[in-house]
């Protein structure tokens, strides 16, 4: 495919004086490709063969999903941590969590511990499946003295309210109210537990919150979000996601039920309501329980990963920003990284043009504009096979950016 551009004229070259151009590099990852720190490398290499003296700040991006933890570690400059926790059925399962430079910020992945590719391996368990190794994970980050928790939704395997991740945290799901559980041998507790997993979800009648993580109300929890779908309902987890995991039109049904009387339960035990809350149904019902217990905050993705690295910051004080993804199209404006980015830039005082580089453009330069993108370009060199141009993404990236760089900024050195 040719490249397709979206362009309206650069701004002003009297705003860089004499001074080196500034670049911001804002990437998500072309999947399959290149991750989002590749891509940021790539276009780099671009910008600075056609502008040598040209100061330009790398700012990796994600959209609060898979991907989002290496993104913010790389940008931050450190290492993941890993912990051996349970993937989404149970089994032991090594996972990754981060901690920014500075101590204050935990991250955790929910696909890192309780995702659909840790169990890709066996069938599907749609009632099974849940998210306790996430909350091992969580509980982790905790240890590590964190002020605040980043939760990147996405990729879950399960339909459990959050339930398993409370679990992972210390908290217990009985059977039974709290007042009639013995507390004399854990043989007689195990026997009130209820099971894991969406299941367990329509047993549930107390929620024992006596052995929760010590920290875990005193942290702030943010939860990055990319849909609005309610807890419940006909836009509800169960019935718009859980055919994904496997869910049967019988499960979905059951699920549905369950997690009414899991918000149910929440309510009364907490005075907050999460059945219809916009964005409670991400991730199978994740942010219920978060909301509800830990006073949780729903965000939005990309927005969220652009404060945590400073992005706003540096865009606003840039000449020319780069962004890209696989694919630019209609969802691209509805909430993911070119969203975010253009938004910024149009936001800022100085509003700097911002190009999109992506694998294909198949969005209307008139929709692009409206949401703050100046240019969209395609890698892709002509007519080629998707497997080639994949080959040759790196290359591409690179000389696509110089394009660019020379088109909107070689005037103005």
């Amino acid at each position: 495919m040719p490249p397709t551009t979206n362009a309206t004229p650069p701004v002003d070259p009297s705003r860089t004086g004499s001074r080196p151009v500034r670049v911001v590099i804002a990437p998500d990852a072309f999947k399959g490709s290149a991750t989002a720190a590749e891509v940021a490398r790539h276009l780099a290499d671009g910008v600075l063969a056609a502008a040598p003296d040209a100061q330009v700040t790398l700012l990796p991006m994600a959209d609060g999903g898979e991907g989002t933890l290496d993104a913010l570690l790389s940008v931050w400059g450190v290492e993941a941590r890993e912990l051996t926790t349970v993937d989404a059925i149970g089994r032991p399962h090594r996972a990754r969590y981060g901690v920014s430079a500075d101590g204050r910020i935990g991250v955790v992945e929910l696909a890192a511990a309780s995702g659909l590719p840790g169990v890709s391996d066996v069938g599907l368990q749609p009632l099974h499946a849940h998210t306790r190794g996430t909350g091992a994970l969580a509980a982790a980050v905790l240890d590590a003295g964190v002020e605040e928790v980043v939760v990147c939704l996405g990729g879950s395997a399960s339909t459990d309210g959050g339930a398993g991740l409370l679990t992972g945290l210390g908290a217990r799901l009985l059977a039974h109210s709290p007042a009639t559980v013995p507390s004399s041998t854990d043989d007689e507790l195990a026997g009130r537990l209820v099971p894991d997993g969406g299941e367990g979800l329509a047993r549930v009648v107390g929620l024992d919150l006596d052995a929760l993580h010590p920290r875990a109300r005193e942290v702030r929890w943010r939860l990055a979000v990319d849909v609005t779908n309610p807890l419940v309902g006909e836009r509800g987890a169960a019935a718009v996601f859980g055919p994904q995991k496997g869910a049967s039109e019988a499960d979905v049904a059951f699920l549905d039920a369950a997690l009414g009387r899991w918000a149910d339960l929440l309510e009364r035990r907490t005075g907050v309501r999460t059945h219809d809350l916009p964005g409670a149904g991400a991730a199978g019902g994740v942010p219920a329980a978060l909301v509800a217990v830990l006073g949780a905050e729903l965000e939005h993705g990309a927005t969220l990963v652009a404060e945590a690295i400073g992005l706003p910051a540096a865009v606003a004080d840039a000449d020319l920003v780069l962004t890209g993804e696989g694919s630019f199209d209609s969802q691209s404006v509805s909430g993911k990284v070119a969203d975010a980015v253009g938004a910024l830039a149009a936001a800022s005082t100085g509003r700097p043009p911002v190009v999109v580089i992506a694998g294909q453009v198949l969005l209307p330069a008139r929709r692009a504009r409206a949401a703050g993108i100046t240019a969209a370009f395609s890698i892709a060199p002509g007519p080629i096979d998707l497997d080639e141009l994949m080959g040759r993404t790196p290359t591409r990236l690179t000389e696509v950016a110089a394009s660019v760089t020379s088109l909107y900024l070689g005037s103005w050195r």
